[in-house]
């Protein structure tokens, strides 16, 4: 089956033909996006990508967006580790396609220098069949490439609601207390735009500073935000909304678009002004600009590990269940050791 399929990098002027596939395949992601590495190259990692090329047509079949960065203490010269996030863009149910791929692209990277290579598939269980097929979306082939489970990077849990209804159906499947304060919210004289300029983003990015001293979590720093702005908002595949109030700014959110998909990235929130209920109007303008644009999901992108009502990040889990979307678990995170110095890894920053 090997001897179908060649691996081969993927250069800088094949960018549009890497994110048409990517764009186009049933397991593809933002975070699998050439953007995406572009992003991540200006905080520490280097991304590559490697496509699976059916040898007689040359036809890309499967693709990986690589990121690679040292571990900590330990020298560039001793290795390095390797991590694809929410990928490989692959179809799980062709085993034989399945194991070529990842053969390959370990003996590549082995070559190259790596050490560990984490995989982090963007497959996922609906709730209601975790107890029952948890691994069911994945390849037998996956075992055999001897990997081990890790601790997960991305959000082992979210919640994905179903953009194909209407927009009065999506109203209708909220919580009545979500939809009534949507309403509020528009009635009481919030609005929302988009961000047009370098300063809406720095005004924003205050209120995140604001937002993660508050709630207790950590922010990347504003080279990071404009970076992200000025890759995704040009090409379409993100968009940065902010909710305002007589011409201040009481929210914001940063929403990714691509493969069909609007996810809710980032966010932030003024401390004034909550009785108006911004984060409900903007949460639903931001649903309703990702429909617009073609997408038939919006993923909450994250949710605590569980339901309980004690949990610290209860509050996050009470405002995006209110929406009418369904909780999924993903797969999670796995990891191969590719030479014998790789070792385990912890947690390491997205």
């Amino acid at each position: 089956m090997s001897q179908q399929f060649i691996l081969s990098a993927v250069q800088e002027e094949q960018r549009e033909q890497w994110d048409d596939f990517v764009n186009a395949h049933a397991s593809g992601h933002l975070l699998q996006s050439w953007s995406w590495g572009e992003l991540k190259a200006g905080a520490g990692w280097h991304p590559q990508r490697f496509a699976l090329l059916e040898r007689e047509r040359g036809q890309m079949v499967a693709a990986a967006q690589v990121l690679c960065r040292t571990l900590p203490h330990v020298p560039l010269r001793a290795g390095y580790l390797a991590y694809i996030p929410k990928g490989p863009v692959i179809d799980w149910t062709q085993p034989g396609l399945c194991a070529s791929f990842l053969a390959q692209l370990g003996d590549k990277l082995r070559r190259q220098g790596a050490l560990v290579l984490l995989l982090e598939p963007e497959q996922f269980v609906r709730a209601v069949d975790i107890k029952s097929s948890e691994n069911s979306c994945l390849s037998e082939d996956f075992a055999s490439f001897v990997v081990r489970p890790a601790r997960p990077i991305q959000p082992l849990r979210t919640i994905l609601l179903d953009l194909t209804p209407d927009e009065e159906t999506l109203l209708a499947r909220m919580k009545e207390k979500w939809r009534y304060n949507v309403r509020l919210a528009s009635r009481k004289g919030v609005t929302v735009r988009a961000a047009s300029t370098l300063d809406d983003v720095r005004t924003w990015y205050a209120l995140l500073q604001t937002t993660g001293e508050r709630d207790q979590f950590g922010i990347h720093t504003l080279d990071y935000y404009l970076r992200a702005w000025r890759i995704f908002a040009p090409r379409n595949q993100g968009r940065l909304l902010l909710a305002e109030y007589n011409g201040q700014l009481l929210a914001g959110i940063f929403v990714g678009l691509f493969a069909q998909e609007g996810i809710y990235l980032y966010g932030a929130s003024s401390n004034e002004y909550r009785n108006l209920m911004p984060n409900y109007l903007l949460q639903w303008e931001a649903i309703r600009w990702a429909k617009q644009q073609g997408a038939t999901r919006y993923d909450f992108w994250g949710i605590p590990a569980t339901d309980d009502a004690d949990e610290a990040m209860a509050g996050v889990y009470r405002f995006k269940s209110g929406w009418g979307g369904e909780v999924v678990r993903y797969v999670g995170c796995y990891q191969r050791v590719l030479r014998r110095r790789g070792r385990l890894i912890a947690p390491i920053a997205d």
